[in-house]
């Protein structure tokens, strides 16, 4: 009569374990470089945006500075707006 040891030990030694454990580290190791690719991909995309919100703050401030008046009624009409819609909300 066999143990559950012994069940265990024939289970975990037996071919097919070994192509299972196998297959595990190889699913594994290509998960891996999968991350690796995703992570430098989102890496490049994010510079680039961080690049271009720097370009777009730089241009915004030199409008800015050209057209005070226009800037100012852009403000207050952008307030109106949010405190109708955030004030009509409520009944």
């Amino acid at each position: 009569m066999t143990t559950a040891n012994e069940a265990y030990r024939k289970a975990a030694n037996s071919p097919a374990a070994r192509q299972a454990a196998e297959t595990a580290k190889s699913v594994g190791e290509e998960v891996s470089d999968f991350a690796g690719d995703v992570s430098r991909m989102a890496g490049k995309q994010f510079s680039r945006a961080q690049d271009m919100a720097v370009d777009a703050m730089e241009d915004a401030g030199d409008a800015i500075r050209r057209y005070p008046l226009s800037t100012l009624a852009i403000a207050a009409g952008v307030g109106f707006l949010f405190g109708m819609f955030s004030g009509g909300v409520r009944r």
